[in-house]
């Protein structure tokens, strides 16, 4: 495989869960396996150890050094806002290309899987002109689609799918990430979408991150290999 994207419907519905418990499936097989957050927002440099490219990190058994956050993760923001607004109150301004060609150099670059998670949902703009959804045009390459299972979660899994599959976007898997705390049964939403999903639909159980089960995530894995 090339690259992966995993892209979301928004903040906090499990993108990191699923490309960590991916990135620990490679690696129990023993495949080569790379990750990269372009992206991120609400870093604080003086505690990385909770951040999203430290999750990678951990997952693929790096270190957590500011060497190593800025190798997979070169645009990190403070503030936990959208990109956009993120980098303007750093005075700073997100250049998509620049974004782009980083990832294609990782791409062309690395043997093995290469995991690329976004940032946000799929609408979420970078600047005044672009959003994730430009950034995953430019790439090319397939698509997970990651949503939680909290009360409102169909609405938004399905219109992220209309958005990828008008852009004719290759769309390799849905993957339901259960949302902690959620009133909604991860199945009665999985059957549901079921109805509507144009790819592979996928539940994933709330875990440990440490203790995630492979087995939940072989047949992701064999979907996008």
């Amino acid at each position: 495989m090339s690259a992966v994207f995993i892209t979301g419907t928004g903040t906090d519905v499990g993108k990191t869960f699923v490309a960590a418990g991916l990135i620990r499936y490679f690696r129990g097989l023993g495949q080569p396996v790379a990750a990269l957050k372009p992206l991120a927002s609400g870093f604080d440099p003086a505690a990385p150890s909770g951040s999203d490219p430290a999750a990678l990190l951990n997952a693929l058994g790096r270190e957590v050094t500011p060497d190593e956050v800025q190798r997979i993760s070169p645009w990190r923001f403070r503030a936990p806002f959208s990109p956009d607004m993120a980098a303007q109150a750093e005075n700073r301004a997100i250049d998509l290309q620049a974004v782009v060609d980083f990832c294609r150099a990782a791409i062309a670059g690395n043997d093995g899987a290469l995991l690329i998670e976004g940032i946000g949902g799929i609408m979420v703009p970078l600047d005044a002109r672009h959003t994730v959804l430009d950034l995953m045009i430019a790439l090319n390459q397939p698509l997970i689609l990651v949503g939680g299972s909290y009360l409102g979660t169909l609405s938004h899994v399905l219109s992220a799918q209309d958005v990828i599959l008008r852009h004719a976007l290759d769309l390799r898997a849905i993957v339901v990430s259960e949302t902690e705390g959620a009133k909604v049964p991860l199945d009665a939403t999985l059957a549901t979408l079921a109805n509507f999903a144009k790819a592979p639909l996928l539940g994933l159980p709330r875990q440990v991150p440490a203790r995630q089960n492979g087995a939940d995530f072989q047949h992701l894995a064999e979907l996008i290999v």
